[in-house]
């Protein structure tokens, strides 16, 4: 009997190709129904390692955040900026940052966003636009 696993179907080259050559969110989907924006290679809810390759949408709500003042080095020139937690429309959470965001009360918990390409690093979020009442 063959003991040994299965390669993944996805790597974690393929994720960051995604972000910055790709211009897309990847994810990976269990057969249980789990999401997740990060890369693994076994199911956290249902320890299988048939997770697949997925695009994201890249829309949700902020489900906590920090306002950064004391940046990371690659951050240095973009402080200060909101570090996020989001949780996506597809399921699952990703860290991100939203730059130019200077004080908590700028942001707000539930608050839509959106995951856009950017030249910058990391994984970068802008506040959604809500249409005018009535515009639907």
């Amino acid at each position: 009997m063959n003991t040994e696993a299965a390669p993944p179907t996805h790597s974690i080259a393929a994720f960051l190709r995604g972000y910055s050559e790709e211009r897309r969110l990847l994810g990976l989907r269990s057969e249980c129904g789990f999401v997740s924006a990060t890369w693994g290679l076994l199911c956290p809810q249902c320890g299988k390692r048939d997770l697949r390759e997925v695009t994201l949408s890249g829309h949700g709500r902020i489900a906590a955040f920090s306002v950064q003042t004391v940046p990371a080095e690659e951050f240095v020139n973009d402080a200060p900026y909101a570090y996020i937690v989001v949780e996506l429309e597809e399921g699952g959470r990703v860290t991100g940052w939203i730059p130019g965001v200077r004080t908590e009360e700028e942001l707000r918990i539930g608050e839509r966003v959106r995951w856009v390409s950017s030249y910058r690093p990391g994984v970068q979020f802008e506040r959604e636009r809500s249409a005018p009442e009535g515009t639907g």
